[in-house]
């Protein structure tokens, strides 16, 4: 049987990171290797804490480093990637960053999988065929009005027929604001374009805030309205969805597969979305869209940062035909878009394609990554628990 050896972490960084909602400013990369093979993945998440709920000394049972479940496991189907997350759910129910960190292994064991059996994930997963998605633009809102009316004009002359604008100063100023902003999105991306909101949570429960944007979001269009409350105010969003005309969308912050239901059966969005990058990977994430079908909800991918990581989240449902919308970073910071040696192309009719190579599909340019390399070292009372490899 293949045995995991090893999982090494490469936190990556820009030169800079800022206060703006962008994700693409840091990277996690796991690489795994067992049995001659590597499998890379990516965590959406802090790169630091995540290493340390790793290697972490256990602090009592139900609280042990995540690493602890993984290595030295045998690996030869996904069973064996189930099994070790059913592990981690039991030793590490206590250490909340367990999530975020077996999400990036979990996703290389996949990579991993996929390679050693010469198939693409999706394959692995069930699916016999594999159908095109239509890319939206993800990116923030401007400053201003008229800095998101420029964006948007942008992603329409780049031939997005889908774009999302998010955060930014959504929510963060008056209404009137909001609304201008709406509507220089709607004019700038032109009628026919599909038109998603990301309000990025900001008003936690409040019901009566969210629902006092409702109209404006209604005459720009708007395909959905995502986020407007925390992740686990279920009560608000079912609230919001009872008297709402715009579709609700939610699901980023699941930690776990649990959580996504809940927002499917008791926050009553219309769209789940799903970062495998936080919820445990490729495993939850494929049982979250087989839960959404069977609810009549849209299954919508989550990612804004590397082709690595947009990837993973086009697997779990690679082969739903009727689930075709996915987020695709439109002006993610150069470290994501340099550390992949290839990246998922946009086809002559604007759609974008789930690899069909094996695995992921997608291979690391560790050259590039290194320019973005940040040295960690982890001790606790002298004892060496981490030390970034010098060998990427």
């Amino acid at each position: 049987m293949r045995t995991i050896e090893a999982v090494d972490f490469f936190y990556l960084s820009m030169p800079e990171v800022t206060t703006e909602g962008d994700g693409s400013q840091d990277a996690l990369l796991v690489r795994v290797a067992a049995g001659g093979l590597v499998g890379w993945g990516e965590c959406e998440a802090s790169p630091l804490v995540s290493i340390a709920a790793f290697v972490c000394p256990m602090s009592h049972g139900a609280c042990r480093p995540v690493g602890a479940s993984v290595l030295g496991q045998g690996l030869e189907g996904p069973e064996d990637i189930a099994r070790i997350a059913t592990q981690i759910e039991l030793d590490s129910m206590d250490l909340l960053q367990a999530a975020h960190t077996w999400s990036g292994v979990e996703i290389a064991l996949w990579d991993l999988l996929g390679k050693a059996r010469q198939q693409p994930i999706w394959k692995l997963l069930g699916y016999r065929e594999s159908f095109r998605k239509l890319p939206y633009a993800s990116q923030l809102f401007g400053d201003t009005a008229a800095h998101t009316y420029d964006q948007a004009v942008e992603a329409r002359r780049q031939n997005f027929r889908a774009v999302k604008f998010g955060w930014g100063p959504i929510g963060r100023s008056d209404l009137k604001t909001d609304i201008e902003h709406f509507a220089a999105a709607r004019e700038g991306v032109g009628k026919d374009a599909l038109l998603m909101i990301d309000v990025g949570q900001i008003f936690s429960d409040n019901v009566a805030a969210a629902a006092e944007r409702l109209p404006a979001l209604k005459q720009v269009g708007t395909v959905w309205l995502e986020e407007p409350f925390h992740t686990s105010a279920f009560n608000a969003y079912a609230s919001l969805a009872e008297t709402s005309s715009v579709k609700l969308a939610a699901g980023e912050g699941a930690h776990n597969f649990h959580m996504a239901q809940h927002l499917i059966d008791f926050g009553r969005v219309g769209y789940i979305q799903v970062d495998c990058g936080r919820i445990g990977g490729i495993g939850p994430a494929k049982r979250v869209a087989d839960y959404a079908v069977s609810k009549k909800v849209t299954f919508v991918n989550h990612t804004f940062t590397s082709h690595l990581a947009l990837s993973a989240s086009l697997q779990p449902y690679a082969g739903l035909h009727s689930h075709e919308i996915c987020e695709f970073p439109f002006s993610p910071k150069p470290l994501a878009r340099e550390i992949t040696a290839n990246h998922i192309q946009r086809d002559k009719d604007g759609y974008v394609a789930t690899p069909e190579a094996p695995g992921l599909g997608i291979d690391v340019d560790a050259e590039a990554a290194r320019r973005y390399l940040v040295d960690v070292e982890i001790k606790v009372e002298g004892k060496l628990l981490f030390a970034t490899s010098d060998q990427l």
